[in-house]
């Protein structure tokens, strides 16, 4: 190749180059301007004491010495922890039940897929609302069916209950979400394997184990890092359920970040808060791709 044709071909790279940064623009600006700035902005602002006006100044570190301190904010990063927990074993486990007992229907299987994924699609404010009116005690539709066979009714929301009690709405939502990711994952399995299983003798659950977990293993560690991530942004279904209560015993890092921001006019604390949160989420999702890492078998 002479210097003119190296020339050319390098005049040519720069100019996809161009061309790729121009499309990716409009990207950079949109995630710089409401992602990266809101979170520089909150670290900055955690070193003052702001009330969100016009009052702000500057005292260090303070803010973060309460949140070590703050009694509330421990019992907040349990109970997100506990949600967490919940999200992995239960929205991320019933998702992979589902795509394979879906797998194995020949016929019906577009409808379960909307079915399944339909809650993803409910606004979470209705579905709060929803199992609001669930809980009620004196006219909701647990008590009623309770009090239909001969039951007393039951206080369902109290110190002990309240973190189950949003955490069952907050699982059903979701996984349906995680069905749609891993029945994709499967459907796209080339039939030779299962015909090449199926001559070694394994069939039914040695199948699954043997050949289908294995094969989506990236898309299962994928649904578990959105499942963490996703469970550090809980807060549309505390809120309205619980408010966080009773004596916050179901409160959750996100409603009590807007409870000091909104509530309290403590921008600065809320802000301390927040950026916690983000830290506490990228810890987890590190920890979590170190966990979870493993050779992938490819096809």
């Amino acid at each position: 190749m002479d210097r003119g044709e190296k020339n050319m071909k390098r005049s040519v790279q720069t100019s996809d180059k161009g061309y790729i940064f121009l499309f990716l623009l409009p990207t950079i600006i949109l995630t710089g301007t409401f992602l990266y700035y809101p979170f520089l902005r909150s670290v900055y602002k955690g070193f003052f004491y702001w009330d969100g006006y016009l009052t702000s100044r500057f005292i260090g570190l303070e803010n973060y010495i309460q949140l070590a301190g703050d009694e509330v904010v421990r019992m907040a990063t349990l109970n997100t922890l506990e949600i967490m927990c919940y999200a992995i074993i239960f929205q991320v486990g019933l998702g992979i039940v589902l795509a394979v007992l879906v797998d194995s229907v020949k016929f019906g299987t577009n409808f379960f897929r909307s079915a399944f994924f339909f809650p993803v699609a409910i606004s979470a404010t209705a579905i709060g609302l929803m199992f609001t009116l669930f809980y009620n005690y004196d006219n909701g539709l647990l008590n009623q069916l309770l009090t239909k066979f001969g039951y007393e009714k039951v206080l369902w929301i109290t110190e002990e209950s309240s973190l189950i009690a949003v955490a069952i709405p907050t699982i059903w939502q979701y996984v349906g979400f995680y069905f749609v990711i891993l029945f994709t994952a499967i459907s796209k399995i080339p039939d030779d394997f299962y015909e090449a299983a199926h001559m070694e003798g394994l069939t039914g659950i040695k199948k699954t184990l043997y050949i289908t977990l294995p094969l989506i293993w990236s898309d299962i560690k994928t649904c578990i890092i959105l499942a963490i991530t996703g469970s550090l942004k809980v807060f549309e279904l505390v809120y309205i359920i619980t408010g966080g209560g009773p004596v916050n015993s179901s409160e959750v890092l996100g409603t009590y970040m807007y409870t000091k921001t909104f509530v309290s006019s403590a921008w600065g604390y809320g802000s301390a808060i927040a950026v916690f949160i983000v830290i506490l989420g990228m810890i987890l999702s590190v920890m979590a791709n170190k966990l979870l890492k493993r050779e992938e078998v490819s096809y």
